[in-house]
């Protein structure tokens, strides 16, 4: 059996409970009980953060669960428990030398869908704290907030350990081995209404992975000469790629209570793995096992969107679509890539777009475009850049649009803009400028 402890972190509204049936299940594995710890976190509390959390689960390791100093284990987390543990390797990089596998199930890795639900004062009704004092019937506020679509936090964060300069989750025991998995099902019973297409009932599968990219769309460079090659960018990628493993007939809350002999088998087989070969034919096993579940849903992939100027601060209102365009130029919109849209509520320049790549044919699409609209809501000011047909600007009002070619992102650095059950990250540029009125500067002048 393994040989360090595990530590067991339960998601959002739970506690160390919610992982009885995986401690039962792993003794009956031969799993040493002593070696389980399953921790207990405070989520409906509205002034604590997820760092909090973070902070607070590593006094715990130290303190509270009987760990020496630098020992290192293993930790399968549900849930918000990803977000959790990612953020405690985050903070400080001496910090992953001490996690050796990281098992997740059903993690929120870029949200949930039930998050903004959850911050509003129904949501409180519903799952908010029900003890007396001055916290009764809080939800958690910031907790959510950092679990909402497109949130500035997991933005944040996959910018420290999936797209930052450091290797994070790599081919060696010097990081965590990420293994990842998602059930295929919906919620059954009166939980079904909070079913949405693409999830387990609470997480959406493209939103599970640690195998995301980002791509850089800086407008701000004329389309023409040197500058162009800077208007398409990839961020560089130092891990090692952490794909979904879908588990047929699982949702939310099942993959948890009752994780079924095969799905045990698994993650025992992974918390052996320890080097960069036996991980890779785990997950060549994986996807062979894996195949029949793949083939009987929709293949889903998330953007999350972030717009911003040339300063660094945040483009509130703007639209983005995509199209094809034909060698005699006619377009053809792409849908329904724009229809289910979730602009994150602290700040909408993030926006998270959930796109069925099935239903807008993804597979076809060829000489693909991306138009981008932004508005300002001021005559005085307004978004300038450049990509229209002519390499210029397009300019109605406040309203500025323009017109990339994105074909060929993939020519260099291999990455393609679809590709299923993932989440990729795309950041916009543009500049903000005063606007001419009249043929005067009517923001500053003399």
């Amino acid at each position: 059996m393994a040989a360090n402890p595990i530590v067991l972190v339960h998601g959002y509204s739970a506690a160390a409970g919610a992982f009885d049936a995986w401690r039962s299940a792993l003794v009956g594995r031969g799993f040493d009980p002593a070696t389980l710890h399953a921790c207990s976190y405070r989520s409906l509390t509205n002034e604590v953060t997820i760092r909090d959390l973070a902070e607070a689960f590593d006094r715990a390791l130290r303190v509270q669960a009987g760990f020496e100093a630098d020992q290192p284990f293993d930790a399968i987390v549900h849930s918000t428990g990803m977000l959790v543990v990612r953020a405690w390797l985050s903070m400080y990089s001496g910090r992953r030398g001490r996690l050796k596998r990281l098992i997740a199930l059903a993690p929120a890795t870029f949200g949930s869908p039930l998050a903004h639900k959850g911050r509003s004062w129904l949501g409180a009704m519903f799952t908010g704290n029900r003890q007396l004092g001055p916290d009764f019937l809080e939800a958690g506020d910031k907790i959510l907030s950092g679990l909402e679509l497109g949130s500035q936090f997991t933005w944040d964060l996959a910018h420290h350990d999936v797209l930052g300069p450091d290797t994070v989750f790599g081919p060696t025991p010097r990081t965590p081995y990420v293994f990842v998995f998602c059930g295929t099902s919906g919620y059954r019973g009166l939980r079904k209404l909070a079913n949405e297409p693409g999830t387990d009932g609470a997480v959406r599968l493209a939103g599970c992975a640690l195998n995301s990219r980002k791509i850089v769309l800086d407008l701000t460079h004329h389309p023409s000469g040197e500058s162009a090659r800077r208007r398409t960018q990839v961020a560089p990628w130092k891990n090692v790629d952490a794909p979904l493993v879908h588990i047929a007939g699982k949702n939310h809350s099942t993959i948890l209570i009752d994780p079924g002999p095969d799905l045990v088998r698994m993650v025992e087989s992974a918390l052996s793995v320890n080097d960069g070969a036996s991980y890779d034919e785990w997950h060549r096993q994986a996807r062979s096992s894996e195949r029949r579940a793949v083939e009987s849903i929709d293949p889903w992939q998330q953007f999350v969107i972030r717009a911003i100027d040339e300063r660094g601060d945040p483009i509130l209102d703007y639209n983005v679509q995509l199209f094809t365009r034909t060698a005699r130029g006619r377009a053809s919109a792409v849908h329904p890539f724009d229809v289910d849209v979730h602009a994150f509520s602290d700040d909408p320049s993030f926006r998270c777009f959930h796109v069925n790549l099935e239903k807008i044919g993804a597979d076809k699409l060829e000489n693909l475009w991306i138009r981008v609209m932004a508005s300002s809501g001021s005559q005085l000011v307004g978004y300038h850049g450049y990509g229209s047909e002519d390499g210029g600007a397009g300019m109605s009002g406040n309203t500025w649009d323009a017109e990339l070619d994105i074909s060929s992102l993939a020519d260099d650095k291999g990455v393609k803009f679809f590709f299923p059950f993932t989440t990729t990250l795309i950041e916009l540029r543009l500049n903000r400028e005063p606007l001419p009125v009249s043929g005067k500067n009517h923001v500053c002048f003399f």
